[in-house]
């Protein structure tokens, strides 16, 4: 067996062997091949899916946890950012008006709109979560 020779019988397979002898590390080539190949590549992803895929949920619930903590902290300045711009949306229909331009009625209504969703999202945060719970629990 270590003699450096191969026989078809033998088990075993030296380094030596696999330098000297080139035949036995060929791989056969075809079309054959390539669609064994090919499906033991998409079965593994297959089977790998049906078992990391039950993990999906869970990623997102963190992804989740971690913006929503996120946002907490910068909801005082979101706020602000809100009540600065619908603030700054009526001087711009105000100014209009005094420059003779005539806004849009959808303009109107969508800053009016605008301004009642802030408001009750700003002063009934809670009542908004629950609201929104209920909804998407069914």
């Amino acid at each position: 067996m270590l003699s450096g020779s191969y026989s078809p019988e033998s088990k075993v397979v030296t380094v030596d062997q696999l330098m000297s002898n080139p035949e036995i590390t060929k791989r056969p080539t075809g079309s054959k091949s390539a669609v064994a190949a090919s499906l033991a590549a998409l079965g593994s992803v297959v089977l790998a899916s049906s078992c990391c895929l039950p993990l999906f949920p869970f990623l997102v619930a963190a992804g989740t946890a971690g913006s929503s903590a996120f946002f907490v902290t910068i909801r005082p300045f979101l706020l602000a950012a809100s009540v600065l711009l619908i603030a700054f949306g009526f001087y711009q229909r105000w100014r209009a008006k005094k420059c003779q331009c005539k806004p849009s009625l959808f303009s109107a209504v969508l800053l009016w709109f605008s301004t009642v969703v802030v408001l009750v999202f700003s002063l009934f945060p809670q009542a908004i979560a629950n609201l929104l719970a209920d909804l998407l629990a069914g």
